[in-house]
């Protein structure tokens, strides 16, 4: 059994046919997983596609794989300077994520991989095994001010190959010694695995943990978001968090026009009834190539529905797709995203959730004294 594809430059024509779409993988082969195509990077000089050569062996082709390859880093803090942020560092363990959210904005990072923002996105993902040891190095240097290092902003840290490669708990193990405070935003069920870490740094003011829930419409969260946990699951994560006096917020994001943002009150109740103390959300954001998966998902999953959602994205985005203006690009603007987030304001209000969060501690930070530091003579 084998496969074929074209490879050809970029200037050429595409390949077409009634009987294949080039641009898609079929159903079989991309069974539990979000994007529908696998297109190269916006980078790259080549494309590639499918072709059947006369055999008939692409339908019976195995279905997608996740692939783990490694990566060695030499910076593990990414710094940025956006206004619209409420962080100015963050730290990732993975590139790629599994969970396969169609409406991932982390998407076109893959194409600086040379991979593509679809299939690739969620099934060649990379992993960096050391950056637990380079945390130790970036907090112990003299000239290191700490302040809240975000996690869980680019793809989910607790996605499901944390539960091989622990990189996120060893990651934890660091801030907690070094006292370090931590914002984290995750969808995945390995949270709970490190509640003995969270509750400890908790105690201390260290530590917020956000779960993100798109919807609670089990079916529809299930298509947007093949392999994350249900939404019951995840208000779950928030009731065990909460339980062990860790800070929790619900995150509503993305509220997706025409799609989910019926639910706004819906999704808040629960996540206060679950016991999160707080809220945030964001506007569905398609940037680059994000745009051509979702509305390609649109099509296949809720066509019915598919004019209407990208009608009131460009209608939020000044007649664009996507407007990446500071200020702009999380929350849209015009009526509708006004209206959107008038009812979010108001529900959140009415429940008590905290909206602004207030800084948490760095005064308790310290160097932990290691084998073979020299040692102060004061």
């Amino acid at each position: 059994m084998c496969s074929a594809f074209v490879l050809y430059w970029s200037f050429m024509p595409r390949f077409e046919s009634k009987d294949i779409n080039p641009t898609q993988v079929p159903p079989d082969q991309r069974r539990g997983r979000g994007a529908l195509s696998n297109e190269v990077g916006r980078f790259e000089r080549f494309s590639r596609e499918n072709f059947d050569d006369g055999w008939g062996v692409l339908p019976d082709l195995p279905s997608l794989r996740t692939e783990v390859r490694f990566e060695k880093i030499k910076k593990v803090i990414t710094a940025n300077t956006s206004p619209d942020l409420s962080f100015d560092r963050s730290f990732n363990p993975y590139r790629g994520c599994e969970h396969g959210c169609i409406y991932c904005f982390a998407r076109p990072s893959h194409g600086y991989l040379g991979y593509s923002a679809g299939l690739d996105f969620e099934t060649k993902l990379l992993a960096r095994p050391d950056a637990p040891e380079r945390l130790v190095k970036a907090l112990s240097s003299k000239s290191y001010t700490p302040k809240t290092l975000a996690i869980g902003t680019n793809t989910d840290p607790y996605q499901p190959i944390e539960k091989e490669h622990k990189i996120m708990r060893r990651a934890l193990e660091v801030l907690a010694e070094f006292k370090h405070p931590v914002a984290i935003v995750t969808k995945g069920v390995l949270v709970e695995r490190d509640i003995d870490i969270l509750s400890q740094m908790a105690r201390d003011n260290l530590v917020r943990v956000g779960i993100s829930i798109t919807s609670l419409d089990a079916g529809l969260s299930r298509r947007l978001e093949p392999r994350v946990p249900s939404p019951q699951r995840r208000l779950k994560m928030i009731e065990r968090l909460a339980e062990a006096g860790i800070e929790v917020h619900i995150f509503t994001s993305p509220i997706i026009p025409g799609l989910t943002d019926s639910e706004v009150e819906k999704l808040l109740q629960a996540g206060s009834e679950a016991g999160a103390v707080g809220a945030s959300w964001a506007l569905l954001r398609l940037p680059y190539e994000v745009s051509g998966l979702f509305q390609s998902w649109l099509a296949e999953h809720v066509p019915e529905r598919a004019a209407k959602v990208m009608s009131r994205v460009r209608e939020a985005h000044g007649g664009k797709d996507y407007d990446a203006a500071w200020g702009k690009r999380m929350r849209g603007e015009g009526v509708y995203a006004s209206l959107i987030a008038q009812r979010w304001a108001v529900a959140a209000k009415r429940l008590g959730l905290v909206t602004k969060r207030d800084p948490m501690r760095c005064d308790l930070f310290h160097v932990p004294e290691r084998k073979g530091d020299q040692l102060s003579l004061f």
